[in-house]
């Protein structure tokens, strides 16, 4: 489960880990499979109605649709539905994961989430900033060094107290070694929170996953249910 963990994690900029030769081989393939970023075309949704759609799949519809709803448009991320209860809702795409990922540049990735106010405020701009540089052609090493530079100056807001997001969609699409994983909810906590929580020990049920380049820690909270009430598979799945 923890390897899992892992894995889910780079689809909010966490690194994956791969164990050993092995990793470093299927590192190697997906390197050569997504080397540069695809025609921006490869990246959009059919329509902006589908979209809305996928990105209100991130959380209950309690929640949902009173969210605002951003959609990714050729010039970037933009309001296409105005909120009332102050989440946020987004499809990231595959720059949403670490710089150095292997599927950074990945055009099939489409992951849903439903940012509380908070997050919203402070920890979903680092992601519309990436964006904004990949729009404007920057690389990857380019996007890597200003988000760095951005985060050392405080261009970026400070991770607020009670920033989480949910992630509980079935038609996630998080990279193509682990496509879907299992909803949950995301609780963000500034620096390394890992060992406040306990986290990864023997016997515990706190899952957490640190990214030093967000300087962020992530704790999940597992659900037993896609956001449209249908059952998720169980943990041993």
């Amino acid at each position: 489960m923890r390897t899992r963990i892992k894995l889910i994690a780079s689809a909010f900029l966490l690194q994956v880990v791969f164990p050993f030769s092995q990793g470093r081989t299927q590192a190697r393939a997906e390197t050569a499979r997504y080397p540069a970023m695809a025609a921006l075309d490869q990246y959009l949704m059919p329509s902006e109605s589908a979209e809305i759609a996928l990105a209100r799949s991130a959380a209950p519809a309690s929640i949902a649709d009173d969210a605002e709803v951003m959609v990714l448009r050729h010039d970037g991320y933009a309001t296409a539905v105005k909120g009332k209860n102050g989440f946020v809702c987004l499809v990231e795409r595959s720059w949403g994961k670490a710089t150095d990922d292997p599927e950074f540049w990945n055009p099939k990735m489409r992951a849903p989430h439903c940012f509380n106010a908070a997050a919203a405020r402070t920890f979903a701009p680092i992601y519309l900033m990436k964006t904004k540089l990949v729009l404007a052609g920057k690389s990857q090493k380019e996007i890597a060094a200003a988000t760095a530079s951005a985060l050392d100056r405080k261009e970026l807001p400070a991770l607020e107290p009670g920033a989480m997001a949910y992630m509980m969609s079935k038609q996630q699409y998080l990279g193509d070694g682990d496509s879907r994983w299992h909803p949950h909810t995301m609780f963000y906590f500034a620096g390394d929170a890992a060992k406040s929580w306990g986290a990864d020990l023997p016997d515990s049920p706190v899952m957490t996953a640190n990214d030093p380049k967000e300087r962020v820690t992530i704790l999940f909270v597992l659900a037993d249910k896609w956001s449209d009430g249908t059952m998720a598979p169980s943990m041993m799945h």
